[in-house]
């Protein structure tokens, strides 16, 4: 018996180091890409001409950074994408929550036809053409609702937060239309708080989803002064050359390189999500119904 114990422990220790090996790997794959964006990013001109990896700026320079922000219009293009994303993944969250609960119930009149149409959306769209009639037919061309009206809906996720809503006890609910509670009241003050960790994934997603899209500009939108960060950062990278870069007064930048103007966006365009994640993940690990009547 003990050396049965023994040996079983030797397994599992032996298991332990070989599953902490591979993690320590695959997190070191993830982490030396990052790093080397990031000490990239700062680096002159000089030195990233020369190639290679950078694991330490051999020059340190913000000339990257400063030929990014150089253009005044960069701020309301900040302003645009924190608008959109904040908009948009709210109303996204809030949108889907409202028909999934309604999708919840069983009572619920041409529910079957209701879902035949949501997963039909899943697999089909009407194109890009039609897309683009039906945006201009609402006359949202060069407006900023085409970032947020025809992002309302999205079906998976209305069917993520559909199962989520049926876990919910239904002793909740009829205790609380016992106290004369509507429907609304339920939805505002049972479901909605209970789903914290759903919504928080969906908006997440959304948000992230909304963040880095600029494909939506560059279709819907010719107004300069509706254009994302992202739209910009495109803009900016497009007119950078390969060892200069000009600004928008047509200054020249000293030792500022195409890649070093790329690299130094992709940290600026990153960091906004990678400081809110933490912010939300603790909704992800959170007990769903802590407190809850218990079935």
């Amino acid at each position: 018996m003990a050396g049965k114990v023994v040996k079983g422990d030797l397994d599992s220790r032996i298991f332990n180091f070989i599953n902490m090996s591979l993690l320590l790997i695959f997190t070191f794959i993830i982490i030396i890409p990052i790093w080397n964006v990031l000490v990239s990013s700062f680096s002159s001109g000089r030195s990233l001409a020369e190639g290679g990896f950078v694991f330490w700026p051999q020059e340190f320079s913000m000339e990257n950074y400063r030929a990014v922000f150089r253009d005044e219009t960069i701020w309301q293009a900040f302003f645009i994408s924190v608008a959109k994303t904040v908009i948009g993944a709210g109303t996204h969250v809030l949108f889907c929550a409202m028909v999934a609960y309604a999708y919840s119930k069983q009572n619920l009149r041409g529910r079957k036809l209701y879902s035949a149409l949501g997963i039909i959306t899943l697999f089909f769209s009407g194109g890009m053409i039609p897309t683009y009639l039906l945006i201009k037919s609402l006359g949202l061309l060069n407006s900023f609702w085409v970032y947020i009206i025809p992002a309302l809906f999205s079906f998976f996720d209305v069917i993520i937060l559909m199962n989520f809503f049926r876990n919910v006890p239904k002793s909740l609910e009829d205790s609380a239309k016992i106290d004369g509670a509507g429907d609304w009241r339920i939805f505002w003050s049972i479901y909605l708080p209970l789903s914290k960790p759903a919504l928080a994934t969906i908006a997440l997603f959304n948000g992230v989803g909304q963040w880095n899209d600029f494909i939506t500009t560059k279709l819907y939108v010719t107004d300069q002064a509706l254009y994302p960060l992202q739209m910009k950062i495109y803009e900016i990278i497009v007119q950078s050359q390969t060892n200069t870069m000009q600004n928008i007064g047509g200054s020249v930048v000293i030792e500022t390189t195409a890649r070093g103007v790329q690299l130094a966006t992709i940290v600026i365009t990153t960091l906004p999500i990678i400081l809110i994640y933490p912010l939300l993940q603790r909704h992800f690990i959170s007990g769903m119904m802590l407190g809850a009547v218990k079935e």
